[in-house]
């Protein structure tokens, strides 16, 4: 009698164990020169031309405080879409946290413009039961710079470990109160990524965009991938023109949530955060 063999794991050259650490443990981990900057300076390019557009329609960027904006955009509309979501790094976070059925749901940029102000600490979105109570990951977000982060652009800082943190008091379960800040400054960590480097974290692990006293806008790429059913797609508008979807291979195919359209339809964005369209810290 023959037996069908057990499917082996997919091998991969970055260490699982420390990514479900990084992840699990500070909130927050990242590749360095995971893409050339040739490839990075292209997307610097496409960009700002998105954003222009987006700013001249009613709905196409949503105010993030003071001279920020995020501008959610459709895949084709970067030339590097194919390129990011298939990086083996890329790939291989999605599988270990989120387990190999993970969907991506999002992609849009932050640009955080000169005359930015400090962000209040905040999560992106409420913690759910999978978090509180079961103690699990179910979404993540990749952020991908398109310039050489300097300390008085705007840096993200991130409070490494507070993806647990009780939101009882938060308002709306995403601001935490002003009484709490000396907490999230104590453990705060500034990043001054380089173009071509990559990182992700939990949108739970509480965070902050500084003041930008420079004279240079700060985009950076965002890409939101969730565990099944974690429902984050119900925020946003994930859609292909039928050519350019046809055009992708099966295994990306088989991680998105969205919609196949003949011709592409402005977004009018979807995930407003109130709390820090109403001002700053």
């Amino acid at each position: 009698m023959t037996t069908t063999p057990e499917p082996r794991p997919t091998q991969t050259p970055y260490d699982v164990p420390a990514i479900m650490a990084g992840l699990y443990g500070d909130g927050i981990i990242g590749l360095k020169g995971a893409f050339p900057r040739e490839w990075v300076a292209r997307l610097g390019e496409e960009l700002p031309v998105l954003y222009r557009e987006a700013l001249a329609r009613p709905g196409g960027a949503v105010g993030r405080g003071t001279n920020r904006h995020y501008v959610e955009i459709h895949p084709e509309d970067i030339s590097g879409f194919l390129d990011l979501v298939t990086h083996p790094w890329v790939r291989t976070v999605c599988e270990s946290v989120l387990g190999p059925n993970y969907k991506i749901v999002e992609i849009g940029f932050d640009v955080p413009n000169p005359g930015a102000k400090d962000q209040p600490w905040h999560r992106d979105f409420r913690a759910g039961p999978e978090t509180l109570i079961d103690r699990r990951l179910n979404s993540l977000a990749f952020n991908l710079t398109t310039v050489d982060v300097e300390e008085d652009m705007g840096p993200f800082e991130i409070a490494p470990g507070t993806q647990w943190d009780d939101p009882s008091e938060y308002d709306h379960g995403m601001f935490p109160p002003v009484s709490l800040f000396p907490r999230y400054q104590a453990l705060a960590q500034r990043k001054l990524p380089k173009m071509g480097d990559i990182s992700v974290r939990s949108a739970l692990t509480i965070h902050r965009g500084t003041a930008n006293t420079s004279q240079k806008p700060r985009p950076v790429l965002v890409l939101g991938v969730d565990a099944p059913g974690a429902g984050h797609d119900e925020f946003h508008d994930l859609h292909f023109t039928r050519g350019y979807y046809e055009r992708l291979p099966q295994e990306v195919k088989d991680h998105l949530i969205c919609r196949v359209v003949d011709e592409l339809e402005p977004i009018v964005q979807g995930h407003t955060i109130e709390g820090l369209m109403m001002g700053d810290a």
